[in-house]
């Protein structure tokens, strides 16, 4: 879950007593080049001492905290224990209490046996599949297997371990065979019709899901279908063991690039998650990799990597980036060397994708050369400079839609972003700004703000969006661990937007989003759409660059901690950890039997209350709770909120099925159960709320000239139309609006005219 982040100098003082206590850290920090257990060493004593000062609720160490490290770790390590066995546990049980002492001495014999162990293990299970599947399965037998690995014993011996993996690659082998024959059977059953009858009863399974695109996929599958001779049961069931062993290759492809250093993050993980559930530490590249995230930028030349066996593709250009501008790259090409300006190229076929990732990314404005091969297997050199990449997926985006001659706006924003390193860069709060500035110019009536999913981002960011839709006045309450307790307000009396407002979340709306979702309806300035709460994360963390307690570059860069350092409240005083925001209106979805809000975690700090907030509820919104009213009303007997409802109670009773039958007459008829049951799930997906959407007048020019963005917002704009939420977000708008506040489409163009 993304986290809330404050700038370190204004809102974390206590670090500045961590930094000034640093001073007696470097009497221990060697200068010389060291090796990576000392490296180790120091991340540990580094780590547990700014928790120690730093954090909001400091955990004791002691073998209560001891027995928990080791317990996440070792689940960490093997989550589906099909590496370990009950002899390597056994081993490891007598340091179950003594990690806190090894904590305390710098100890690293507990970490160094288990990832030797791991490592061995790992070789010798890659003979295990591979022997397996050499052979035919029996799908005959009568046997079953179980997936409820948190309650599966770990396997007693070596001989127990390679049945477990027979069973689950036989398992995953039988999903893959039972698929593939079902795929014949169809075509068999559909051998004596046309194309045009085909495609009709396509169309028709497909439903609103249906477009040009998925026409012309379907056609050129009718092309290949024509082409294909049918196959034998051995022919298909040889095919499946090549799938499951395929998958694995490159599974373990994928583990040979993880170095000690990637399994020793995992074990600091698993000590300083003790703390609570978002206090996390980054290594250098996973810090990287957060400060793109949280900006929504990076220098580079705008292509996104996957690994291919020892090769690096590229599996996509951003759009709008410097690899897409030159129109060379392509998906699918392969790179082989990349060369800096005029150097000589590095082979980096082999390579650990991150250190490709590295070679290629770079400033701004320098050159880097790419030998790549090409699908058709030519080889060129392609020649890129190297400038800033947005990722306009991370960016705030609007769109309208009328309904009864009244024109709404929808301000879709996925995270709370912002670049610490650069005020003057583009951030959530500005573009949240200027899309309300839009949404104004095109005369809508109501705006929506969509922070389902986001899980949060910047507090700065989320009080300046606070503040464009009030006067002037408090956001969010912040309370240190010593109680000192800040009042962020919004100081500027310029309101952006004062007409009706709904917000709408979910249960993965966190943090941040909560923060709006709050104050909006504290104040009673919008109407809060959504799950019966939301995720229920009411902490601040901090990112502390671990390097500034290290003199000189010996270690190279430890990389980062992110720590919670206070917690927010709501301007009434109570907090939204663990509780989240309750709806004004509660729509099911179908994650709401499934545990995974902060409530769930087993370490997640306390709710509670303060004083609140001095501030005045919003009064321009005479027909706020007769809004409300209406909406409860209107979706009371909603068929399709039924239905929604029984697929989250399916879903949550499916999520306790963890026992598969390895017969294949058994296993077809419990997929063709499981199939039957779903059918009736189906008009979810094909629901049409029978709204247009629309890009405003300035992005409609820009995808004239950007195929890719007008995919993504057709894409868009066609899931908001099967979108029930936004429906009933659209309804509530229109409920809120006033006499003095409702204007026809029509009839604001008309003034528009007359003005001009």
């Amino acid at each position: 879950m993304n986290t809330i982040i404050q700038f370190m100098k204004r809102h974390y003082k206590k670090l500045l007593v961590v930094v000034v206590l640093s001073i007696g850290l470097w009497s221990f920090m060697p200068k010389l080049e060291v090796s990576d257990p000392e490296k180790d060493k120091t991340l540990i004593e580094l780590l547990t001492f700014v928790l120690e000062k730093g954090h909001y609720n400091p955990a004791v160490i002691d073998d209560t905290f001891s027995k928990e490290v080791y317990a996440e770790y070792i689940k960490a390590l093997d989550p589906s224990k099909r590496f370990l066995l009950q002899s390597d546990i056994k081993e490891f049980s007598k340091y179950e209490t003594r990690i806190d002492d090894a904590i305390k001495n710098k100890d690293l014999t507990f970490f160094d046996l288990t990832y030797s162990r791991l490592v061995k293990r790992m070789n010798e299970s890659k003979e295990y599949y591979k022997t397996i599947l050499e052979k035919p399965f029996d799908y005959s037998v009568n046997e079953e297997i179980s997936t409820d690995y948190d309650n599966i014993p770990y396997a007693t011996d070596v001989d127990a371990l390679k049945e477990r993996w027979r069973k689950q690659l036989k398992l995953s082998s039988l999903s893959y065979l039972v698929d593939k024959q079902e795929t014949q059977e169809e075509i068999a059953k559909n051998a004596g019709k046309s194309q045009q009858e085909r495609l009709a009863e396509y169309k028709t399974k497909m439903g609103a899901k249906f477009n040009a695109e998925f026409e012309k996929k379907f056609l050129t599958s009718l092309e290949k279908e024509k082409n294909e001779t049918p196959k034998t049961y051995e022919q298909l069931e040889a095919e499946a063991r090549e799938s499951s062993l395929k998958s694995l290759n490159d599974y373990f492809d994928l583990v040979k690039d993880l170095e000690r250093n990637d399994w020793f993050a995992i074990f600091l993980n698993s000590i300083v998650e003790r703390f609570d559930p978002h206090t996390t530490y980054f290594p250098a590249e996973d810090k990287e990799r957060f400060d793109i995230s949280m900006s929504g930028k990076l220098e580079g030349i705008g292509a996104r990597l996957q690994k291919k066996n020892d090769y690096t593709e590229i599996s996509e250009l951003i759009s709008g980036g410097p690899a897409w501008r030159g129109k060379e790259l392509e998906a699918g090409d392969v790179v082989l060397k990349v060369a800096q300006g005029d150097a000589e190229p590095v082979d980096v076929v082999g390579m650990r994708l991150d250190d490709v990732v590295k070679k290629i990314k770079g400033p701004k404005g320098t050159e880097v050369r790419l030998t790549v091969k090409k699908t058709d297997g030519s080889i060129r050199v392609i020649t890129i400079i190297r400038d800033e990449v947005e990722m306009e997926e991370t960016y705030a985006r609007s769109s309208v839609v009328e309904k009864n001659g009244m024109k709404y706006g929808i301000i879709y924003l996925p995270k709370f972003y912002i670049d610490f390193e650069n005020k003057d860069s583009r951030d959530a709060a500005k573009d949240v700004a200027l899309e309300v500035e839009r949404l104004k110019s095109a005369n809508v009536q109501g705006i929506i703000i969509d922070v389902r999913d986001n899980g949060g981002g910047s507090l700065k960011t989320v009080v300046d969006i606070g503040g464009l839709f009030i006067e002037q006045g408090p956001i969010v309450q912040v309370r240190t661990s010593e109680g000192k307790k800040e009042v962020l307000y919004d100081r500027d009396k310029k309101i952006a937007w004062d007409g009706p407002l709904v917000i709408m979340t979910n249960s993965f709306s966190a943090s941040a989003s909560e923060i709006l979702a709050a104050a909006m309806q504290d104040y009673k300035r919008a109407v809060i759409i959504g799950g019966k709460q939301t995720y229920g994360k009411g902490t601040v963390q901090n990112v502390i660059d671990l390097n500034q307690f290290v003199r000189g570059s010996a270690y190279g860069d430890l990389g980062a901690l992110k720590t919670t350092t206070q917690k927010f409240y709501r301007i009434n005083g109570g907090s939204t950890q663990l509780e989240g925001v309750a709806s004004d209106v509660v729509m099911p979805n179908k994650f709401a039997y499934l545990k995974m809000g902060e409530r769930d975690e087993k370490n997640a700090m306390p709710w509670d209350k303060i004083e609140p907030a001095d501030y005045k509820l919003w009064e321009k919104q005479s027909n706020h709770d007769k809004a409300i009213a209406n909406s409860k009303k209107r979706l009371e007997n909603h068929p399709q909120l039924k239905l929604i409802d029984e697929n989250a109670k399916w879903i949550d009773q499916r999520d306790k099925e963890n026992s598969f039958s390895l017969e294949l007459n058994k296993f077809k008829q419990e997929q063709k159960r499981i199939e039957d049951a779903s059918k009736k799930f189906k008009a979810i997906s094909d629901y049409s709320n029978s709204f247009k959407f629309q890009s405003l007048p300035y992005e409609q020019e820009l995808m004239k000239k950007d195929e890719s963005l007008k995919e993504k917002r057709e894409s868009w704009h066609e899931n908001l139309s099967k979108d029930i939420y936004i429906e009933e977000a659209i309804h509530v708008l229109d409920d809120l609006q006033t006499g003095n506040t409702k204007k026809p489409v029509t009839q604001l163009k008309k003034q528009k005219s007359l003005k001009s």
